[in-house]
């Protein structure tokens, strides 16, 4: 399910929604199982900088249902749904249910900010939205960028070209 919350941007939610079962159905996810939410500028910046601690808006975080096996015990009592940094655990419970019908969480997109990311990137916006729904659907399933050396990086680029998306 797609829910737009912004309204600066036009986004053609019916397209993100095709894209979005299409990418469920090849991760072989339950049809419920996220919500992707699209977000003012200052509502991900405000997010970014609670969770993240930085201070601007940045174009997708991803918010997992379930972070208490994922996190140390002393950074739980921090978070209300705390955007996903992703762990081993976490992929490996991820891949073992990949096909249940449990709820992951949230992911929400800046619409603005993916407009000029694309303009940046070259590439349409409607292009960029898909790219960005992919990447926070590896978040919620546990893939850290930041910290896996490499296999978030290189599971996205497989499942682009699986997409269409590159």
């Amino acid at each position: 399910m797609i829910l737009n919350q912004q309204r600066r941007v036009r986004v053609s939610i019916s397209g993100l929604e095709k894209f979005l079962a299409v990418a469920r159905k090849r991760l072989r996810l339950a049809p419920r199982s996220l919500t992707v939410a699209l977000v003012t500028d200052s509502q991900i910046a405000s997010w970014n900088r609670a969770y993240r601690g930085k201070n601007r808006p940045t174009d997708v975080l991803s918010f997992p249902a379930d972070v208490s096996q994922a996190e140390p015990a002393t950074t739980r009592k921090l978070r209300q749904r705390r955007p996903t940094r992703g762990t081993r655990a976490t992929r490996l419970r991820a891949t073992k249910s990949s096909s249940a019908s449990e709820y992951l969480g949230d992911i929400a997109i800046a619409p603005a900010v993916a407009r000029r990311n694309a303009q940046r990137f070259g590439r349409a916006f409607d292009h960029e939205m898909r790219i960005l729904i992919l990447h926070g659907i590896l978040h919620l399933l546990g893939y850290d960028h930041e910290t896996d050396s490499g296999q978030m990086d290189r599971r996205e680029n497989r499942l682009r070209r699986d997409l269409g998306l590159l």
